[in-house]
């Protein structure tokens, strides 16, 4: 009923995927936004993987394993990424990412 996808509609919508988390991450203030718009141009880059692995090598499984290595990876990024908010929102009691470049205050400096 529908015509079969290809790799010109999968890229396409890789390279959306990608603009908009290029666009989150330059328009976004609050912290948890870019890591969104992060994790949404990472996600665009597995999509890409998975796209060039099933029309170029098709037999082959390399770019699926390299994928859950890339997904484990994205993973861990996130979690240390919303401890360092979590961090930060305690001493500053925001998630500006302006504020971030005022984190050592002048009393608590080591220096």
């Amino acid at each position: 009923m529908f015509p079969t996808p290809t790799i010109t509609h999968w890229l396409t919508l890789s390279a959306l995927l990608f603009s908009i988390g290029l666009y989150g991450i330059f328009t976004r203030r609050n912290a948890v936004g870019v890591l969104l718009s992060i994790e949404m141009t990472l996600n665009s880059a597995i999509l890409n993987i998975l796209i060039f692995n099933r029309f170029v090598a098709s037999d082959e499984v390399d770019g699926q394993v390299l994928v859950l290595f890339i997904i484990a990876a994205a993973a861990a990024e996130a979690v240390v990424a919303l401890a360092i908010f979590v961090s930060f929102y305690r001493h500053r009691h925001t998630l500006d990412v302006t504020q971030a470049n005022h984190i050592c205050d002048q009393g608590n400096s080591t220096s």
